[in-house]
């Protein structure tokens, strides 16, 4: 059964510590708080973009352990439709994360365990469900050949193609001209481009770069606590943020974002439209502890947006 956002990209245990300030190499601190729950960007994204009305099919690799039944779970309660093979070889990967207490900032290592083996011939096998959705999304988490097949496979079937690219790597030649919307925060927009973006006007040059180097429709630079940074062919412009309460954690306010926006797109709405939405969706996210726990109801983001 075909489904409107399809989202390639993986599921990790994350076990998360709260602290003062991250631990330095040979240090040890002491936390205040702990958590184990369930991550990955893609994971997250299909958690969002599900919670906020969009129907979401997430493809994936998960092992046959307790962390992949976690992940099931985290879907099931979501109302995600997974499209995961099961690895009996390898574990389901896991994240560390530190938080940082008063500021909601962080830090995470990700190893991705089997969805670190996540294949193009993975992608080939969901080419129907892919082809025939609305949305594609990705991220860069999996290994970079099954992202790009992924983007190929949507963009031939017609779907509105999006890429994360998280964490920041070099892209093979062509791939962002496979991409109609590309969504990289300060860092990864600097790593992409070279341009170190620590204001609006660095994001503007930053996402003009990335339109000449292939983007099709808009590059959307995320800022934190400062909303957006849209470029388009209609110029640069920012997207203010949304204050719907005080930060708490901040781990999942990009996946947030680009599960939110995948919604808002898979719906027909504009881009201006969408982006509001999106900023509604993280708007809430960081208001809350966890990732994937912090994901609003639709419900939750209209209220936001008639306030």
């Amino acid at each position: 059964m075909p489904h409107d956002i399809v989202i390639l990209g993986i599921f990790v245990a994350d076990a998360a510590f709260r602290c003062d300030a991250p631990p330095r190499l040979g240090e040890t601190v002491l936390g205040t708080g702990f958590t184990l729950g369930p991550g990955g960007k893609g994971s997250n994204q299909a958690v969002a973009a599900a919670m906020a009305g969009g129907d979401v099919g997430f493809l994936t690799r998960i092992g046959k352990d307790t962390f992949g039944a976690m992940g099931q779970e985290t879907w099931a309660r979501a109302g995600v439709h997974p499209l995961a093979v099961i690895d009996e070889s390898l574990p389901t990967g896991a994240a560390g994360i530190f938080v940082e207490t008063g500021t909601g900032k962080n830090a995470i290592v990700v190893s991705p365990g089997a969805a670190g083996a996540i294949s193009v011939a993975d992608v080939a096998a969901q080419a129907e469900a892919i082809g025939q959705a609305r949305v594609a999304l990705t991220q860069l988490e999996q290994p970079m050949a099954a992202a790009e097949a992924f983007l190929r496979v949507a963009r031939e079937g017609g779907a509105i193609t999006i890429l994360n690219p998280a964490p920041a790597a070099p892209l093979p030649q062509g791939m962002l001209a496979l991409c109609d919307y590309l969504i990289p925060n300060e860092a990864e927009a600097e790593g992409l481009t070279g341009i170190a973006v620590t204001d609006r006007d660095s994001a503007a040059r930053a996402g003009g770069a990335l339109l000449d180097q292939g983007v099709g429709k808009a590059v959307i630079v995320t800022l934190g606590g400062d909303g957006a940074l849209v470029c388009d062919a209609a110029g640069a412009r920012h997207v203010p943020p949304i204050n719907a309460g005080p930060v708490v954690d901040t781990t999942g306010a990009g996946d947030a974002f680009n599960g939110g926006f995948a919604t808002a797109l898979a719906e027909g709405r504009g881009l201006e439209d969408a982006l509001r939405f999106a900023t509604a969706v993280a708007a809430i996210s960081v208001t809350r502890a966890g990732a994937a726990a912090a994901m609003p109801t639709r419900a939750e983001v209209e209220a936001l947006l008639a306030r």
